[in-house]
């Protein structure tokens, strides 16, 4: 079920008044609602993974449990091993089955050996890499004494499979969603608008900017060889554009929908445009899975406190998994690859710590000369890496580079759709900075926001949200 389709539109209502007039006595009874609806959320798509979603749950679920009553070490760290083998095992088959064959058939190709191997033909299963990672974090702070494991499956089961959250996060710490699982929730007026708020921009982001964006997009990626250099650049920053309002427009939705419920998700976005350098657009961009690899990779790895070298190698382990995470691709790889080398620079003087506010200028509301002159430089960084992680293959990520330089100057003809998209970026930014400034404003326009987006989902098609494929 798509946020942005009719049924969710049926769905989410009469969710929310069941939830709140038939069942606010109880919050047993409203978890136990909510899980069901969320895996009646989650079947909408393909009930047959259903299997795949209770099988995860319950693997971590008990896997917890084990770990906390096991008296040794060696039983701690074997139910661990035990869980988070299975479920790579299971990302690994569906996700990655594939691409691991080919890859292995043509190397061994190119060694002159034909290597007969099978190609199977999967149906990626919506959201495995986001719950799976919402179990795996879970078994990991219990293993490192970092929480308790719940006894109550229902409750466990709702913080893996929670609807707002479960096809594309955030990615959720179990220290941080399921004590507001356990507890009553009471109505609150003030939530509920703030949620009505997240929910319309995230849908304007979304139907209004990444939408109207995505049909210059895929036609200049499809049709790059003929396209001028300039239309490429073009094409580029819009893709820049297109997958920031998509994604993030997906994560102030689900949030949103949730504090409908009394529920507060983590935040997954905070102006990552605005980042001053590499090292700080990844403590804005997609925070959840950030922070994820930090805690759970790049620290028992050794982070940065066993030497220069050690720590150079984890940098580059956390960014080239980070790539793969997100898809079975050379493309990704290469994508964070890129971040790693653009990473390395900073983290070498020692600068990757130097921005660690939420603000994007210092001491006042804008940025300085110099300050303003790093945002643009990041931001061409980041465009530049976006053309890998948009483009099919490898080879055509560096034929679109090469063209985009090389024919940049041929041709300086101006498509007059480039100003009608060029404008709805600028009064995207300007909004999403003064619509989170004054408060005052937002409530204002949010009937706006909602209708605007309402009427483009009813009159057009409803492409789906990006992250889902991850």
């Amino acid at each position: 079920m798509l946020f942005n389709s009719l049924e969710f539109f049926i769905f989410l209502p009469i969710v929310f008044f069941v939830y709140w007039k038939i069942l606010s006595s109880r919050v047993s009874f409203q978890n136990i609602f909510l899980l069901g609806a969320s895996y009646l959320f989650y079947a909408w798509w393909d009930w047959r993974f259903l299997f795949l979603l209770a099988f995860s749950t319950l693997l971590d679920f008990y896997s917890g449990l084990l770990i906390q009553n096991s008296n040794h070490a060696r039983g701690r760290k074997f139910w661990l091993i035990t869980s988070v083998l299975i479920n790579i095992g299971f990302l690994m088959f569906f996700k990655y089955y594939n691409f691991f064959a080919d890859s292995l058939r043509d190397s061994f190709l190119s060694l002159g050996i034909s290597l007969d191997l099978p190609t199977l033909k999967l149906i990626l299963p919506v959201g495995i890499s986001f719950y799976t990672f919402h179990g795996m974090s879970y078994v990991f702070d219990i293993y490192r004494n970092q929480g308790k494991p719940t006894k109550n499956l229902v409750n466990y089961s709702l913080f893996v499979s929670y609807f707002p959250l479960l096809v594309a996060g955030p990615i959720e710490r179990a220290s941080h969603l399921l004590p507001q699982l356990e507890v009553p929730r009471k109505w609150n007026w003030k939530q509920f608008k703030e949620g009505l708020f997240l929910v319309s921009w995230g849908f304007f982001k979304k139907v209004v900017i990444a939408d109207s964006l995505a049909v210059f997009v895929d036609e200049v990626f499809k049709n790059y060889q003929h396209e001028s250099g300039i239309n490429l650049l073009v094409g580029a920053v819009f893709f820049s554009f297109q997958i920031y309002g998509d994604f993030s427009g997906y994560s102030d939705i689900a949030r949103g929908v949730s504090k409908f419920f009394g529920i507060e998700l983590l935040l997954n976005f905070n102006f990552p445009y605005f980042s001053r350098s590499i090292p700080e657009f990844w403590k804005r961009w997609h925070i959840s899975l950030s922070s994820w690899f930090r805690d759970y990779l790049f620290i028992p790895l050794g982070g940065s406190k066993e030497g220069k070298l050690k720590a150079l190698r984890n940098v580059i382990i956390i960014f080239l998994v980070s790539g793969f995470w997100h898809g079975a691709n050379w493309t990704f790889i290469i994508w964070g690859g890129i971040h790693a080398l653009m990473y390395i620079p900073s983290f070498l003087f020692g600068s990757h710590k130097k921005y660690k506010g939420t603000e994007f200028s210092t001491g006042k509301w804008y940025p300085s000369l110099r300050e303003g002159l790093s945002i643009l430089a990041t931001f061409a960084l980041v465009t530049v890496a976006w053309i890998f992680f948009r483009a099919d293959d490898v080879s055509t990520a560096w034929n679109f580079i090469h063209r985009m330089v090389s024919a940049m100057f041929s041709n300086f003809s101006i498509d007059i759709r480039h100003l009608f998209n060029f404008t709805y970026i600028v009064i995207f930014i300007l909004l999403d900075l003064i619509l989170h400034a004054k408060k005052e404003v937002k409530y204002a326009w949010q009937i706006i926001f909602f209708l605007l987006a309402m009427l483009l989902i009813l009159n057009g098609e409803k492409p789906n949200f990006l992250y889902f494929q991850f």
